[in-house]
């Protein structure tokens, strides 16, 4: 029977203490050259660098954050206050131009009243009386001011005089006005162009045209759309010439010897705000101051 060698490798004390002398002489010599000391102070600086770094991005990146919301809080709220003050803005711009127009509009009644012959007040309307038969209209200025029953109105819009209608009754402070369109007030009117003398009353409603009466059919051919319908000034009613309105449409009735003519007024009564009442037996003092 054949006999098996066993092959195996053990180390002896005599070995493993040579080993051992070698490392630990290896060891000494390193360290007491500071190879070691100098690893040491690199892998801890490197490792304590990297951690600093990092706490360092962290911190600055909370920082940057807390400011950033704070800047935005701060950009939020400086939005919301111009926001407002451009709504102010804004709401001064209108205002302003609202007072320019208003100054405006003020200052051609003013220089058109200065410019009559005769005396005038000029009065803001303060409410109106809409009844579908009468309609009235109630000014600010009444017998303290000089105003009397019977005085005409007239009105300056949109560089245009024309008439309103007559004072009916005066109070204190106020007095109320009959205007054109009411159908009690009868005008004595001539048409512009042609002189021809009729008579215009209302229909009871400012949305309503005029109606002209007693012309003669046979101007039928003189007359055009758009020609001016003015006071005749006779009964010293009203002064002559004032503007009522313009021809906006003409019947002929077979039944009728004259044209039943319709008028569209001259001022816009729906936009009327002042007025200027006449005195017709004073003249107008401060023209003349003015001259």
């Amino acid at each position: 029977m054949a006999t098996k060698n066993k092959t195996s490798f053990r180390f002896r004390f005599s070995e493993f203490l040579l080993i051992g002398l070698i490392l630990l002489s290896s060891f000494l010599l390193a360290f007491s050259s500071g190879k070691f000391v100098l690893n040491f102070k690199q892998i801890g600086f490197s490792v304590l660098s990297t951690f600093e770094k990092g706490v360092h991005t962290v911190v600055d990146g909370v920082g940057n954050t807390v400011n950033a919301v704070s800047e935005l809080r701060k950009l939020k709220k400086d939005y919301n206050e111009l926001v407002i003050k451009l709504e102010h803005y804004e709401q001064m711009q209108r205002s302003n131009a609202d007072i320019t127009k208003e100054n405006s509009r003020l200052k051609e009644q003013l220089d058109f009243s200065v410019s009559l012959d005769e005396k005038n007040i000029p009065a803001q309307i303060i409410s109106r009386d809409l009844d579908n038969a009468f309609s009235y209209l109630t000014i600010d200025k009444g017998s303290v001011n000089g105003i009397k029953k019977n005085m005409p109105v007239i009105a300056y819009q949109n560089g245009n005089q024309g008439l309103v209608g007559k004072v009916i009754q005066v109070g204190t402070f106020t007095s109320q006005i009959m205007p054109i369109y009411n159908t009690n007030n009868i005008v004595s009117a001539r048409i512009q162009n042609t002189r021809d003398l009729g008579l215009v009353n209302g229909l009871g409603s400012q949305d309503q045209p005029l109606l002209m009466q007693y012309i003669r059919k046979r101007v039928l051919e003189e007359l055009s759309y758009g020609d001016i319908v003015v006071t005749s000034g006779e009964n010293d009613n009203y002064m002559r010439d004032i503007p009522i309105g313009s021809i906006s449409k003409i019947t002929v009735l077979d039944y009728n010897s004259s044209l039943n003519i319709e008028l569209t007024p001259i001022i816009d009564f729906s936009r009327l705000e002042t007025v200027i009442v006449v005195n017709q037996k004073e003249l107008n003092d401060r023209k003349q101051t003015k001259e």
